[in-house]
């Protein structure tokens, strides 16, 4: 349900896929009949079905370009989907001036706000940082890191995986000599420390410089473990979103002292806004949301409300405001509460309990359901479900996970699906 109505928000007209999706797409293929081009790219799994084109064949087919030329523009968008905070997940529009801009603007010399080449070439004499995202290029922690090594006039590794498996992201480190990596927090920090904790004088990454997490917070105690594998290391919580690149950000090394996992330092163009415009000052005790100003997204696609509501004039200044509740301590620094009580972040990924709760809600023997985000080691938040089944029926929790996983993104799925007499709701 969720691929048909992405593909369909999107105005998708053609979709290149690995061979492992062909039977997911069989399945719904006739419900995005917009989608004109399904390109198949061999992955081992099998043969390519009848529907669908090879992508190498397609890649080498000769013919005539549509157009001759196609001219480039700052204008141009990158859409990215995020879940955000509230129902189905939203296309962010990007300009790719903008784009490259915010990306590029902690670098040593950022490139200026004219266009030129004279700065690219300067960053060509040599080559660049080799990046790994360990996060999925769907998710912006990687994509966004992933673009900005290749600003750098870097190169970019990646996980043949599908799963994230932290022997493989340490073997690839050691065999490429990967100098940066980005994570989702303690999703990915933990399993890593266990791994090296587990075997220390298996890996030599000695030649790890940086970790950049975003998407969810990661522990002090993770950090200082990390440390004592790679004293080198510099690692960064980024405070930022699809819809906002940068807001603020803590650098831990060995060198620095803790302070503390959820204080941020504000970016230049950060500020935290009460719902009524107002700035919050340092100490007062107020509390608002964290808006980014500057180079920001155009909106969601095809949504002008939503575009309202994160998207806000203040002033004659336009913010963007993703709902990351925070309050500004004495010292000017970020001290974050979460994006509001519903919104459960886990592992990074933002997911809305209601569109969990009504798909749990289609399954013949639930009658209703309540979900939760509840503490985790590991994920932040675990996704947690209670459901009340119907009079003479039992609740199955492996059926319901994979009833949900039917409607849903997979992580989007309930961890746990605990059973109780009744949810309760007040008339």
């Amino acid at each position: 349900d969720e691929l048909v109505y992405l593909w369909d928000n999107a105005d998708a007209v053609a979709v290149i896929f690995h061979g492992i999706f062909a039977d997911t797409i069989e399945t719904i293929r006739e419900r995005v009949p917009r989608v004109a081009s399904w390109l198949w790219v061999d992955d081992g799994s099998g043969d390519c079905p009848e529907w669908a084109t090879p992508y190498e064949q397609a890649a080498v087919a000769a013919g005539q370009p549509v157009v001759d030329r196609v001219e480039r523009s700052g204008d141009d968008l990158y859409m990215l989907y995020t879940g955000g905070t509230t129902g189905m997940p939203k296309g962010v529009m990007w300009r790719q001036d903008d784009m490259v801009g915010s990306l590029d603007a902690p670098s040593r010399h950022p490139l200026p706000t004219a266009p030129g080449w004279a700065e690219f070439d300067a960053r060509m004499s040599k080559p660049g940082p080799r990046n790994l995202p360990a996060a999925p290029l769907m998710h912006g922690t990687g994509a966004f890191n992933a673009m900005w090594n290749l600003v750098l006039a870097g190169s970019v590794v990646t996980l043949p995986g599908r799963h994230f498996d932290p022997v493989e992201l340490l073997d690839t480190i050691q065999h490429q000599r990967v100098n940066s990596i980005s994570i989702v927090g303690d999703a990915f920090a933990k399993p890593i420390l266990k791994a090296l904790d587990a075997e220390p004088d298996r890996w030599d990454i000695s030649s790890l410089r940086v970790i950049v997490s975003s998407g969810v917070i990661w522990a002090a105690e993770t950090k200082a473990g990390l440390l004592r594998h790679n004293a080198r290391l510099i690692m960064i919580d980024s405070l930022g979103s699809s819809e906002a690149i940068g807001m603020a950000s803590n650098t831990t090394t060995a060198d620095s002292t803790s302070s503390g996992t959820a204080k941020f330092a504000l970016g230049p163009n950060t500020k935290v806004l009460t719902e009524d415009g107002r700035e919050v000052l340092p100490g007062s005790g107020d509390r608002g949301r964290v808006a980014l100003k500057g180079r920001t997204p155009v909106g969601y696609y095809k949504d002008e409300a939503k575009t309202a509501a994160t998207f806000m004039v203040h002033d004659g200044v336009r913010w963007s405001i993703p709902g990351d509740w925070a309050e500004v301590e004495a010292d000017g620094t970020l001290k974050l509460y979460g994006r509001g009580s519903q919104c459960i972040n886990t592992g990074g990924e933002k997911v809305y309990p209601e569109e969990v709760e009504e798909a749990l809600k289609t399954h013949p023997t639930v009658n209703d359901a309540a979900v939760v985000g509840v503490p985790d080691d590991r994920f932040g938040e675990a996704i947690t479900a209670l459901v009340e089944p119907h009079a003479g029926d039992t609740i199955d929790e492996a059926a319901l996970i994979a009833h949900v996983r039917v409607h849903l993104a997979a992580f989007k799925s309930p961890k746990r699906v605990l059973s109780i007499d009744s949810i309760g709701r007040v008339a």
